[in-house]
């Protein structure tokens, strides 16, 4: 039902009751029937299910498999490090989810606990949840509103509805039909909403619609209806999981084979296939993907934007859009005066009036300062409605200060703002015979096309000649198009005080004295931002209440709106697309104005359609399903509500937009850094595959033991591979385009260096275990061990970019990677010279000649990945 459309007395009708409200034993019939007025939860998981189903994750499931084979092998020390990898990125997915519930508990806070009713002609107290459809609701300043409410009465009724449709001041309430039916609901004047606050005045209204049924129940709904989507990673590693887990398969069983057929002893082949299973596994992965995610999120909390969900920090990498709020995210949320129109002349706010101190200009500075109801406090901070607060500093910017003026032209009556007359009337006492001889001077501020209706005279200087109204409403008009928002200032001159002060005795014969022109402008960094974006591939996109007119302005200041992205439309004409006809559009449109937060969500799922990765700010209750839904949920730190956060992935500390850019370069950086561990922990492990793979068809005997394979595994995928989250970013990180979300892990290449590193790897070894044999034969094994553990250790050095050489980026630019590299360097000499590890790792210690062959062969790889790094800067 559109119940702002009908009128009191059909709603009355309809809901069956009247001012006297119901019965208390209807009352119990409707409660029965239409159920307590609270928010109702889908049956949820309970903690332990949620904690079980982090064990079903594929790549989970591979790694236990790996533990259980390791134990059977009896390497203990790898089991307990799989399995402590396993149960943290349990407890870790286990925490997430079990937080991104806590949204539907932060909506059901809004509620109100007690409510006043009119049951039988008589006000009464009751709990909130039994209020019924028909119940007349008395309201008063400070209450929550309990239900939907259609207003029957409203003394000076202001409802803060900031949270439920963004509208960032109280909205004056009215109980006149409106007869327009498709309004957002900020529009909606004759009605009040569910979780929304009472601020000023009094009044009541029928009840209308309660729990589920509320505006807050319907997006409760859509908040449990929204799934979230997975993140680009956990798309890749699920399918790079099973992928692998197959290959494993197939290789060992092949290794096995092959060694069965050269005769060699099953239960060592056995052995040898399942230490090779075991190490072709990247068991780190898991932890190596946490341990980046939380020191990137670490990171980013220094830089205002706050983690909630940790996948979400390399999601950021892969964002398209960026969806954001205007007010506050991309401007200051700070009204500040740009241009005035005095003397029948234009200024910029910042320019010096040519004749400040003529009649009219300070006449026109007395209006903005004494005409206004903000206040200073003792800090110095300015308090008040916005638009006051920004005349009241421009006035005393220049030096008309109005806590002194206020002394010299005293306050004596008022008729305040209302949204019919759209202005405001002080009449003050005059103790300043300069400027006039009257004993009072009326100051009218308010809306140009109200205002030039009530004016038939303009001051220019110190001379009062009749307006040219078309003039002035011209010169408004061009400010409107620039986006400001427009005021007339007046005044008049009274002799005595009329008997009695309303719009008609007052507001009449005056006479013009300017115009202001009003804007939130742009934050200062977000011009950057914005252009970080564009070089960076990603689209910014600005959604907000405003006019389109304002939108437009500051879109074009910031360079959201371009030729590829020409299009503005309105909140009006998105509802009247189908989601079909705007998925068509989408790609062109560079803002939404007028637009209720609600439409975000068609926002989304229509970029999201389209292949889009999403980032949606938001700061209200009915932001919560479109950032619950968006790939980068953002909400607002200072301004957003608790159901807000709650639902979002990310929040902004400082509600900046120029910080959700800084967040999306970390995310890239992350991103590439788990890029460069599997590439690393792949090479690595695809070298030891075709060492083993490839020694018997040359005739050579197996080259590694189990212990061999799994000690490599354990040195070189553990420390280094850690060291490698904390790289650095590349250079040129915001001037490539985003990643495409079905991109495969190993796209640009990764794939083919896996594979060719890993056969170079493979084959020095070979070359080692034959020279070793034709020369030395007694240590060739332990050779073979020692080039392959070493070359994978070049190999890490050499990867930290894509392009550049190790030596232009600096060994000391990594620290902990470089502590690692020494650490796994000294650990696989003592397997070689320390006599008690002989024994055990089946050692023997090398000459100086052949440690010094060794070291030779291992540099291959690092010098062969060098100089593809060398082509691909000259290419």
């Amino acid at each position: 039902m559109n119940w702002h459309t009908i009128s009191v007395e059909d709603v009355f009708t309809f809901l069956k009751t009247s001012y006297k409200g119901i019965t208390q034993e209807e009352a119990q019939v409707r409660l029965n029937a239409y159920g307590f007025n609270e928010l109702k939860e889908k049956k949820k998981m309970t903690p332990l299910m949620m904690l079980l189903h982090q064990f079903t994750d594929f790549m989970i499931l591979v790694l236990t498999a790996a533990a259980l084979l390791s134990g059977l092998l009896g390497e203990l020390s790898d089991t307990i490090a799989i399995i402590v990898i396993v149960v943290l990125n349990a407890i870790i997915g286990f925490v997430q989810e079990y937080r991104a519930e806590k949204a539907m508990e932060a909506l059901k806070k809004m509620a109100a606990p007690l409510a006043t009713v009119i049951r039988e002609g008589t006000p009464v107290n009751i709990p909130a949840r039994e209020i019924v459809p028909g119940d007349i609701v008395l309201l008063e300043a400070g209450k929550i509103i309990p239900a939907d409410l259609r207003l029957i009465e409203a003394a000076q009724l202001k409802i803060e509805e900031a949270a439920l449709t963004g509208e960032s001041v109280p909205v004056e309430k009215q109980t006149q039909q409106i007869n327009e039916e498709n309004l957002p609901l900020g529009d909606r004047k004759n009605m009040a909403y569910n979780g929304t606050i009472v601020t000023y005045g009094r009044g009541s209204g029928i009840t209308v619609a309660t729990g589920m049924n509320t505006e807050l129940g319907k997006i409760a709904t859509m908040l449990q209806q929204e799934e979230e989507v997975k993140t680009p990673l956990q798309k890749r590693l699920a399918v790079f999981g099973k992928k692998l887990s197959i290959a494993v398969l197939v290789i060992c069983a092949v290794i096995f084979g092959i060694g069965l057929l050269r005769g060699e002893e099953p239960l060592h082949m056995l052995l040898t296939a399942i230490s090779l299973a075991v190490a072709a596994i990247p068991e780190a992965l898991p932890a190596v993907i946490t341990i980046s995610l939380a020191l990137g999120a670490r990171k980013m909390v220094n830089q205002n934007a706050l983690i909630r969900k940790l996948p979400a920090v390399e999601t950021l990498g892969s964002v398209t859009y960026i969806c954001s709020d205007k007010t506050g995210t991309l401007t200051q949320n700070k009204m500040t005066v740009e241009t005035i129109f005095v003397n029948n002349t234009m200024f910029t706010a910042t320019q010096p009036l040519q004749d400040n101190r003529s009649k009219s200009s300070q006449l026109f500075f007395y209006a903005l300062a004494l005409n206004n109801d903000a206040i200073r406090d003792t800090s110095g901070t300015l308090l008040g409605d916005p638009t006051e607060t920004a005349l009241y500093y421009y006035a005393f910017t220049n030096s008309f200060d109005k806590d002194l003026l206020t002394r010299t032209f005293p306050r004596v009556a008022e008729i305040p703002f209302d949204s019919e007359r759209k202005c405001m009337t002080t009449i003050h006492k005059n103790t300043n015979q300069e400027i006039t001889q009257s004993p009072y001077i009326v100051f009218t501020k308010g809306a140009v096309d109200t205002i030039i209706n009530s004016a038939n005279t303009i001051m220019i200087h110190s001379e009062i000649v009749p307006i040219n109204k078309d003039e002035i409403l011209k010169v408004a008009e061009q400010l409107s198009e620039q986006g400001l928002r427009v005021l007339a200032v007046t005044s008049k001159f009274l002799d005595t005080l009329p008997s009695s002060i309303t719009p008609e005795t007052v507001e009449s014969n005056l006479t013009f004295l300017g115009l202001v022109g009003m804007i939130d402008p742009p934050r200062q960094e977000v011009q950057q931002a914005v252009s970080e974006c564009k070089s960076a591939g990603i689209k910014p996109v600005m959604i907000t209440g405003d006019h389109p007119l304002t939108a437009k302005a500051i879109a074009k200041r910031l360079g959201i709106i371009d030729e590829n992205r020409p299009y503005i439309i309105t909140g009006k004409e998105l509802q009247e697309l189908s989601l079909e006809e705007f998925e068509q559009k989408v790609e062109y449109i560079s803002v939404y104005a007028r637009v209720a937060p609600e439409q975000k969500l068609k926002i989304v799922k229509a970029l999201q359609d389209k292949g889009q990765f999403v980032a949606m700010t938001g700061d209200g209750v009915n932001d919560a399903p479109a950032l619950k839904r968006a790939d980068i949920g953002v909400a607002m730190g200072i301004t957003g509500t608790d159901v807000s956060k709650q639902a979002a992935h990310m929040i902004l500390l400082d509600d900046n937009f120029a910080t959700i850019v800084k967040a999306v370069r970390e995310g890239r950086r992350i991103f590439d850094n788990i890029r460069k561990f599997i590439k690393y922990t792949m090479t690595s492990n695809s070298g030891e595959i075709w060492t083993i793979f490839l020694a018997p068809f040359f005739g050579l005997p197996i080259p590694l033991l189990p212990i061999h394979i799994l000690w490599i595994n354990l040195v070189t995928d553990g420390l280094p591979g850690l060291a490698l989250a904390s790289d650095p970013e590349e250079k040129g990180i915001m001037q490539r385009p985003p990643r495409h979300p079905q991109e495969s892990i190993f796209a640009h290449g990764l794939g083919a260096h896996i594979i060719w590193v890993g056969l170079l790897m493979g084959a020095v070894s070979i070359i080692t275990q034959a020279l070793s044999i034709t020369l030395w034969n007694a240590h060739w094994q332990t050779m073979v061990f020692t080039v392959l553990c070493l070359s994978q250790m070049g190999h890490v050095l050499a990867i930290r970019s894509e392009k550049q050489s190790l030596f232009t980026l600096g060994l000391f630019s990594n620290k902990p990677l470089l502590g690692a590299f020494i650490l796994t360097f000294v650990l696989q000499m003592a397997t070689i010279y320390v006599p008690y590890l002989n024994g055990i790792f089946k050692t023997h210690p090398l000459t100086l000649e052949e440690l010094s062959i060794t070291l030779a062969l291992s540099s291959v790889v690092f010098i062969a990945v060098e100089i593809e790094k060398f082509l691909k800067r000259k290419k």
